[in-house]
């Protein structure tokens, strides 16, 4: 075995390279390492040596020790190549000026590539130069609102709201270019974090540093869920392929396998929405920004009036029946163990007594429970078609968009139950929005959501006779869905009155002046409040059911 090879210990090596604990090559003027990585070497210029005395001092010291310089360098990275020629400065006499210090180099995130941080430029263009002028139908001042103060809002710390506007501007995006797979994970990925965000932000609390935030994402969360709804490529959706529900759940929640399929995360994201004013209404009211956004509504001027002057009143029709028939079917199934008749076209049950007998006869008795879910029941269908034929009159100020915000859980229940009655009203909702089809987010969706409802009863859930029974009260939503405006319509695409049953701009002006007596939405919702209507509760995170794109 060969001896081995002595070894010299120098001591005279450059001061840069003992700190790296590196061997020098004691090359002078300059050694080898410090040529390498472009930084000066005290062989050339010993007065960098008073520097790296300093920087071994702080080292030592911790970075938390107030006597860190502000200059201190990391030794073990080189100088940027654009600061090498100016790391020294000759003096006036020839002789080498202290270091001169390059302009500190902007940080770039590491962890982000480029192509995100592209992607991200991107998507914050759309939002600002499109995007955020699709939110709003009636007041100018809260596009400024949406493209100025919502992005400054998340720029200061919300990463929910940040995130949500991504998502939203993605899928804007995604509208234009529908095959672009990168959007597609985009709008997904952005809104699957700003609603982890929000929710984490929920179960914290609100107050007042973070309710508007808070409304604002809600209120992009229910655009977002709105609009993914476009993307569904078929109108008729076949459970366990694509749609929200599979065959098991289908038996749980009385739903016909194989077809249509409710958009219930429209009702959840508009609702929370509304549980979120309702539940920071105390910070809300005084935010100059979430006034603004919410007084751009039209005000609510609900008629509960039941006859058939209404416009929509014809879907009330045959109600005390109705309701009769729940009572019964509660107290049969309570006293009996056997089956029970179904109603013809209703696929619900139906108890038959011998003599007829209405929740109002003296004589008819019920339990407290079934008494309280005939009220409520009563009460959601008159209040959804009040909304209907508020809404009707005014479309194109966006007021459709109130129906899904303002119905009450009840009517959600029997859209879940699948009522004959609920899912009518739903299509003259859907009919509403043919109004702003122009929209991004809206287009082609009453054609689309019309159709699927009207084809519930047309299939064998429902019965034979379902159809026959209930065309009365969907002729004017499949009529309104199927429309066509003729090629350079004037008075801004209106449909013409004899066709959609209202002037638009006749209806307006009566409105106008009927919300400039009793105040705007702002007013609405104070009013409300002081009634002990809105529950004060942290809402539920709206169910979001991501719908991929074409491949």
């Amino acid at each position: 075995m060969p001896p081995r090879r002595s070894h010299k210990k120098s001591r005279s090596g450059c001061r840069r390279c003992k700190a790296r604990k590196i061997k020098c090559d004691e090359v002078h003027p300059r050694c080898g390492n410090c040529v390498k990585h472009g930084v000066p070497c005290d062989f050339e210029h010993p007065e960098v040596l008073a520097e790296l005395h300093a920087a071994a001092a702080a080292a030592a010291a911790g970075p938390e020790s107030p006597s860190t310089p502000a200059t201190t360098v990391n030794f073990a990275s080189p100088l940027p190549q654009h600061s090498r020629a100016a790391s020294v400065i000759p003096g006036p006499s020839g002789v080498a000026a202290p270091l001169c210090r390059p302009p500190p180099t902007p940080a770039v995130s590491q962890t982000t590539p480029p192509g995100q941080r592209l992607l991200e430029l991107r998507l914050m263009h759309q939002y600002t130069a499109m995007t955020c002028k699709t939110f709003t139908f009636t007041a100018p001042v809260t596009e400024d609102i949406w493209k100025i103060t919502v992005p400054n809002l998340a720029f200061s710390g919300s990463q929910h709201l940040a995130d949500a506007i991504l998502a939203v501007a993605a899928l804007h995006l995604r509208s234009m270019v529908p095959n672009d797979k990168e959007l597609v994970r985009a709008s997904h990925a952005y809104m699957a974090a700003s609603l982890a965000e929000y929710s984490s932000a929920l179960t914290k609390g609100i107050n007042h540093t973070n309710a508007e935030s808070l409304f604002l994402t809600s209120a992009l969360i229910a655009f977002q869920s709105t609009a993914t709804r476009v993307f569904m490529k078929d109108e008729v959706m076949v459970g366990g392929a694509g749609g929200d529900i599979d065959a098991e759940a289908s038996k749980h929640r009385n739903h016909p396998s194989g077809c249509y399929s409710i958009p219930f995360s429209w009702f959840h994201s508009f609702q929370g929405v509304k549980a979120i004013t309702a539940a920071s209404w105390q910070y809300l009211r005084v935010s100059p920004v979430v006034t603004q956004v919410i007084n751009s509504q039209a005000a609510l001027q609900l008629d509960f009036s039941t006859g058939p002057e209404t416009f929509f009143g014809h879907l009330l029709e045959g109600l005390d029946e109705e309701l009769a028939a729940m009572s019964g079917a509660s107290n049969s199934t309570s006293t009996t163990s056997g089956t029970t008749p179904l109603a013809p076209g209703s696929g619900h049950p139906l108890h038959t007594p011998t003599t007829p007998a209405t929740p109002t006869s003296p004589d008819y008795q019920h339990s407290p429970a079934t008494a309280e879910r005939i009220a409520s029941t009563r009460q959601a269908y008159l209040h959804a078609v009040a909304v209907l034929n508020w809404a009707h009159k005014i479309p194109h100020k966006g007021a459709p968009l109130a129906f899904p915000a303002t119905v009450s859980r009840r009517y959600i229940e029997l859209l879940e139950e699948r009522r004959p009655r609920a899912l009518a009203i739903l299509a003259c909702f859907f009919a509403l929005l043919k109004s702003m089809d122009a929209v991004w987010w809206l287009q082609g969706m009453a054609r689309r959501e019309v159709l699927g409802v009207v084809s519930l009863f047309n299939s064998d859930f429902f019965g034979a006779d379902a159809y026959r029974t209930w065309w009365p009260h969907l002729e004017w939503a499949m009529r309104i869905a199927l429309y066509e405006p003729p090629p350079g319509g004037d008075r801004g695409g209106a449909i013409p009155p004899e066709i959609w049953g209202a002037d638009w701009y006749e209806e307006e002006r009566a409105l106008a002046e009927g919300q400039a007596r009793h105040g705007g939405y702002v007013r609405h919702i104070e009013l409300l409040s002081q009634m002990g209507s809105a529950v004060q509760s942290i809402p539920s995170v709206p169910e979001f059911v991501p719908v991929m794109g074409p491949p």
